[in-house]
């Protein structure tokens, strides 16, 4: 890892996470919290969230955050967020292909009410974590998943598009023309590229966002990068109202 802004990246997750495990330490569940047995676990398996700081197997931590019907999600969540942070962090972890999934569980504990030096854990991690990911190459999707997640989670799209702007990193815009690429498809409709569920009152606006972010800051940094050309006119297929772009000779020739 010799590039110096990687290596400033992960060192800030890297304390984003250590940050994030102090300020929940010793976190547990409700003692009357209970789920279904046949559809979340046994009575082990809640002795596990009732001690503090204790590891959970891969199996047990999935179905925790994933399991929305808990009396005090809140709670659940800053039980078992050190370790699913910890995975996030890890590209080669089963939790980092789960993250769109994991900024629903996050929306639906109401991170930002939590007591100020873990809301502000959390929102550190998440900033850290979304850095890491546009510096460090990835998979084509790696961009589209990590934002996704953020919005999910926040409820916004401006904190992590203003960083991004900020970046100068061939990365960053190599990972830009691959979202671009994906969320374009969505976008020429109007359409916000992920399904919000605790924030979907605010889809048209977000989406709205997105496509006037993408309009005034994609064009030069895909150019530089080498984008081809169907991407270009995409992207500024975005700044037409629908009528000028169906009239458009670049509109694309199929349903979007």
């Amino acid at each position: 890892m010799t590039d110096p802004y990687v290596r400033a990246a992960q060192g800030r997750l890297d304390a984003a996470l250590h940050r994030l495990a102090a300020a929940l330490r010793g976190a547990t569940v409700h003692p009357d919290e209970h789920n279904c047995e046949c559809h979340w676990g046994g009575p082990a398996d809640l002795a596990l969230l009732r001690t503090p700081d204790a590891p959970l197997d891969a199996d047990l931590l999935r179905r925790t955050w994933r399991q929305g019907k808990w009396n005090d999600p809140g709670a659940v969540l800053r039980r078992v967020l050190p370790q699913l942070a910890a995975e996030l962090a890890d590209r080669g972890s089963d939790s980092s292909g789960d993250r769109e999934d994991i900024g629903w569980a996050l929306a639906r504990a109401d991170w930002p009410r939590w007591p100020a030096e873990q809301a502000a854990a959390v929102g550190g991690f998440l900033h850290a974590l979304w850095i890491r990911d546009l510096l460090v190459p990835g998979d084509a999707r790696e961009v589209d998943r990590t934002l996704g997640m953020c919005v999910q989670a926040s409820g916004e799209l401006a904190p992590w598009l203003d960083a991004w702007a900020a970046l100068d990193h061939p990365s960053a815009d190599r990972g830009l023309a691959a979202a671009v690429d994906v969320w374009t498809y969505d976008l020429l409709s109007d359409a916000l590229p992920w399904s919000l569920i605790r924030h979907s009152d605010r889809e048209d606006a977000l989406a709205a966002e997105l496509s006037a972010w993408l309009t005034c800051h994609a064009p030069a940094r895909l150019r530089a990068h080498g984008a081809p050309d169907d991407l270009l006119h995409r992207v500024r297929l975005l700044g037409l109202s629908e009528p000028e772009r169906w009239r458009d000779p670049h509109w694309p020739g199929r349903a979007y």
